[in-house]
């Protein structure tokens, strides 16, 4: 018995990962499409007049098991991978993209969609049926349906091939991530390293087969730590080379050759279907619209962070030179975290360790568990009869103040060799509703944070714990959603509102009101100290500008491969240096590159929209001042914050929604203010 196939009977229909094997992925695969292509055959066989309800409607739920399997393979392939695993990728990715660009490509299935999107405005429907008619209909002809056959080839062929590298680029940079290891012999290489690094260090070398040593790696709990407050300027060096030419060695996980493909494949792609470029393609279905657009929002904020950022790398540099550190002209990227730490230690009399003991992983868990409840009325309890794919994640069943089911919470905290780097939300089953039922969904976050020690629990930095809130915030969009139809419900957004429920999040963890619900220290259980939340917000802004024009920088890259035609590309360094050229701060390490382990763009589907990270924050910062303006956990704008922007996913424009929620367009100028940029 294939358990990928059949309805799961487990509690609210979970995944049931104990008797899920590898083994059982491509004949559910193979199965589900079989059923897939069933269920379009008889839409398109129906003799009837092409209706919304049968056609529009029963494409809706056409597919479901293949997106079932799916979503299942790829969150482990993500998260709990192996070589089984993405032996089994290089097949099951290719299968995918076929069905769906079957579906897209096919002329019948078409021209009934067409049949009825001419008709749409007599129809009589509802906002959320005609935005599914007109995302239907957009998507077929975004898809290829125009095209002619061998265009619609070509097609194909470029989808799969990108399918193929899109892999690849992932388990590349996988790879590279867990073949290095620094070991180190004596505790003195880790000089300036707290307790809590030094013990990290000792437990990763134990757990390494290394015991007595002491081992750094590239995840970032090992990394960031490391950089942060070694004083070994030489291992420094070491371990920022290592990170920052991962895939760039030459070596077999290379990806230098993989993003000049991808990129041009996709400009090819967009090309086929009549746009200029694939930025072109992509924003067309963004609030930004153009790549003009972009540019010059990015272009704004450059000329307001730059003056700022060199004023602080030129500080940091006479402050590194002031206190025993190299020359200005000898600063290099290796020494910017470190003596930045100590800068803002005498700007702000702060120390990110002090921080720590007051955020115990379970504890900000907790407190954001409790942000939901006051702001929405949410309730989370763990359920150890839900079934999960590893010993450390937990899963918990959310319910609303009337106790009623909301969905299911997964929560995937540590780094391990099967995990790719970062942190993100994602879902096993999306909102929906057929009939009078409303399928409740299951959402996960995925996080890499420091991991307990043998005398210390998990203790997190505070970027970790606004970490923890940005990714909790996307997963209360996925959880509260209140759609009809799975492909506009949740987080199915415009990518350049996604990020707006995850951004906003961050703000309470600025917040006294918010810290004093958990921040406790872990020992004594004393709350944390007005004095250092008071610290926590006035360094808040520390760096912003050079934070800003780092950001930036990866906005630009990112355009600058998806904004005109790459196929002059020869040479990806040298591409990269001149695209970042404006934001360079510091001198550019040789041997080293961003782009070919830049998994946003060429994996996580970023592309032509990284910037969309500083766009949100614009609409996080503009929103969160109605939220400062009648206290951070009034009920009126939760409320509203609730029905129009997390309930409605994408069923309508992202602007609709927000105008509906704060009563004007956002304004940039409050981004602008609370990042000290004006």
């Amino acid at each position: 018995m294939n358990p990928l196939i059949y309805k799961y009977e487990t509690a609210f229909e979970t995944v049931p990962f104990d008797l899920i094997k590898a083994e059982h992925f491509l004949p559910a695969l193979q199965e589900a499409i079989k059923q897939g292509k069933e269920e379009i055959e008889a839409i398109k066989n129906n003799t009837e007049k092409p209706t919304f309800t049968n056609v529009c409607e029963k494409m809706e739920h056409a597919g479901e098991l293949v997106g079932k399997v799916a979503s299942v393979f790829f969150n482990l392939h993500s998260a709990e991978s192996n070589d089984e695993l993405q032996n089994i990728a290089k097949e099951f990715s290719p299968i995918i993209t076929e069905y769906s660009n079957d579906i897209q490509l096919d002329e019948v299935l078409f021209q009934k969609v067409k049949a009825v999107y001419e008709q749409k405005d007599s129809l009589n429907l509802n906002t959320e049926e005609m935005r599914l008619l007109e995302k239907q209909y957009v998507g077929f002809v975004r898809n290829g349906a125009l095209l002619n056959d061998e265009q619609k080839n070509q097609l194909r062929e470029i989808d799969k091939e990108l399918s193929h590298l899109s892999l690849t680029f992932g388990d590349n940079v996988l790879q590279e991530t867990n073949d290095f290891l620094m070991l180190l012999d004596s505790v003195d290489e880790l000089a300036g390293l707290p307790e809590s690094g030094i013990e990290a260090a000792a437990s990763l070398a134990k757990e390494k087969g290394e015991e007595g040593k002491f081992a750094v790696t590239l995840d970032y709990p090992s990394y960031v730590p490391f950089m942060t407050y070694a004083e070994n300027r030489a291992l420094r060096e070491k371990l920022h080379r290592a990170f920052s030419s991962k895939a760039f060695k030459g070596n077999d996980f290379d990806n230098q050759d993989i993003v000049k493909k991808m990129a041009l494949l996709r400009h090819q792609r967009a090309n086929l279907l009549g746009y200029a470029t694939h930025a072109d393609f992509v924003l067309e279905e963004r609030m930004a619209e153009k790549p003009q657009k972009v540019r010059e929002f990015l272009d704004n904020f450059l000329d307001k962070a730059k003056p700022i950022a060199i004023r602080e790398i030129e500080e940091l540099k006479e402050f590194a030179a002031k206190n025993g550190g190299p020359s200005p002209s000898e600063f290099m990227p290796w020494d910017s975290a470190f003596w930045a730490e100590k800068l803002k230690k005498e700007k702000f009399d702060i120390d990110a360790e002090e921080l720590k003991p007051y955020f115990q992983l379970e504890k900000v868990v907790e407190g954001v568990f409790l942000v939901a409840k006051k702001l929405f009325g949410l309730n989370f309890k763990e359920r150890r009869d839900i079934s999960v794919y590893h010993e450390d994640v937990k899963a918990f069943e959310v319910t609303d103040e009337q106790k009623r089911h909301v969905g299911v919470f997964y929560a995937d905290f540590f780094p391990r060799a099967g995990k790719r780097a970062g942190a993100w939300m994602t879902s096993y089953r999306d909102q929906y509703k057929i009939g009078e039922t409303d399928y409740r969904p299951h959402v996960s976050i995925v996080c890499n944070f420091t991991k307990p020690t043998e005398t210390k629990p998990s203790l997190l930095t505070f970027n970790e714990v606004t970490t923890l809130f940005h990714e909790f915030g996307h997963s209360l969009h996925g959880l509260l959603s209140k759609c009809t139809y799975e492909s506009l419900g949740g987080t199915s957004v415009y990518w350049d509102f996604v990020e707006l429920p995850s951004q906003i999040l961050e703000n309470w963890a600025f917040e006294k009101e918010c810290l004093d619900l958990f921040a406790h220290h872990y020992e004594t259980g004393e709350a944390i100290p007005e004095s250092l939340i008071k610290k926590i917000k006035a360094s808040s802004n520390f760096h912003e500008g050079r934070q800003t024009i780092r950001q930036l920088s990866f906005a630009f890259l990112d355009m600058a491969w998806h904004g005109s035609d790459p196929s002059s590309i020869q040479d990806v360094g040298s591409f990269e240096r001149e695209s970042m050229k404006s934001c360079e701060l510091l001198p550019t390490v040789d041997n080293s590159n961003m782009s070919v382990s830049f998994g946003h763009i060429f994996r996580g589907g970023y592309s032509a929209g990284y910037y969309s990270y500083k766009w949100a924050e614009v609409l996080d910062a503009d929103a969160f001042e109605a939220f400062k303006e009648k206290g951070i956990f009034n009920q009126e704008v939760a409320k509203s914050f609730k029905e129009n922007i997390l309930e409605k996913g994408g069923s309508q424009h992202p602007m609709e929604l927000y105008l509906a929620f704060r009563g004007e367009e956002p304004r940039p100028e409050a981004l602008l203010k609370r990042a000290g940029l004006i």
